[in-house]
């Protein structure tokens, strides 16, 4: 292993991005050094570079959507070997992060790729599937603590049962959208682009609607699917004030909605309606043991039977020197349904 590796590193608070050498890892006791092969973007990337949030420490290696090969494997990893093929999510510190042509992380939360998809399909999941999945199994405090679909009594446990994502185009969308139906919802209510309505229903969305309908336009609409149940879920993926709304507008009375980011003041939550901001982070004590479960003993085998698809991708070109203009493309709001994938070694 070489001493030094290509990085895109964010040198400062509100600083910009600057392809450099970092140096290289060692894996500790139950981790894994992977040689990144896909690296995804995600909107938090460009928020944090913008605003200064999250990030203390400086230089900074951003990047939470990870896909690669195992290069070295700690003390006591017996389940990974060398060339595996993994992906994981990153842990918030630039050891563990996505932007750069190696990393370290725990192998009890990775999980191995299938033969059926690739580096960059699976590079799209991390980060998505563990909002999704918190934000639906985690509790009591980042989600509504319903029973996952890990065990056969709990795939199909909600049958019957509505649930309506708002914003289901978007990577966090499409990932509910595939719980959901694995959990057993129906019907499953998404909003969306109209012109993505095929490609949800595909997922296993069963009604979409516009998401410029007004909560009272929805509301509508959600009642003529339900044939009179109770809407007691509801997933907002978008988190502007306006989505925030209408989430709580439309959840019935003891509902709860899963919301990736804190309530906006403006918001008006009853006090017999409850809100769970979504936090993902596998370090925070309530998802740890719910995400290492997932990742090692789960996933792999929900992609290799087509129970979970990954995302559509759009490669990068440049490796990481390309990702700065891919989160200008994500600032912009330039990107949809599709995810934005860059593949460090190709770095010049």
């Amino acid at each position: 292993m070489p001493a030094t590796q290509k990085g895109l590193i964010l040198p400062q608070k509100h600083g910009e991005f600057v392809v450099g050498n970092t140096p290289n890892y060692t894996p500790g006791p139950g981790e894994l050094l992977i040689k990144i092969r896909s690296a995804a973007l995600n909107p938090l990337d460009w928020k944090i570079q913008k605003y200064g949030i999250y990030v203390e420490e400086f230089p900074a290696i951003l990047g939470q959507d990870i896909a690669g090969e195992v290069e070295e494997v700690g003390e006591g990893v017996t389940d990974f070997k060398k060339g595996d093929r993994v992906f994981r999510q990153g842990l918030f510190s630039s050891r563990t992060n996505g932007f750069q042509q190696y990393t370290v992380g725990p192998a009890s939360s990775t999980a191995k790729i299938p033969a059926n998809i690739s580096f960059d399909e699976a590079a799209t999941l991390p980060v998505a599937l563990s909002a999704a999945y918190v934000g639906l199994y985690g509790g009591p405090t980042f989600g509504q603590g319903l029973t996952p679909p890990v065990t056969q009594e709990g795939q199909g446990q909600y049958a019957g049962q509505p649930i309506a994502i708002l914003g289901g185009g978007t990577s966090v969308g499409q990932v509910v959208i595939q719980l959901a139906k694995l959990s057993g919802f129906s019907p499953i209510i998404a909003t969306a682009s109209l012109k993505h309505d095929d490609a949800l229903k595909a997922l296993g969305a069963t009604a979409v609607f516009d998401r410029n309908l007004s909560s009272a336009e929805l509301s509508t609409e959600i009642a003529k699917v339900t044939s009179g149940k109770l809407l007691s879920v509801v997933f907002d993926t978008v988190g502007s004030p306006a989505t925030q709304q209408i989430a709580v507008d439309i959840v019935a009375p003891g509902g709860a909605v899963s919301d990736v980011l804190p309530p906006d003041a403006s918001v008006k939550i009853p006090d017999n309606k409850t809100v769970y901001q979504v936090l993902s982070l596998l370090t925070l004590p309530p998802n740890t043991k719910l995400l290492e479960t997932l990742y090692h003993d789960h996933v792999t085998a929900w992609l290799e039977k087509g129970l979970l698809k990954p995302n559509r991708t759009e490669v990068l070109p440049n490796g990481l020197a390309g990702i700065p203009d891919g989160l200008k493309q994500l600032e912009n709001s330039q990107v949809s349904r599709v995810k934005l994938v860059a593949r460090p070694q190709e770095t010049a």
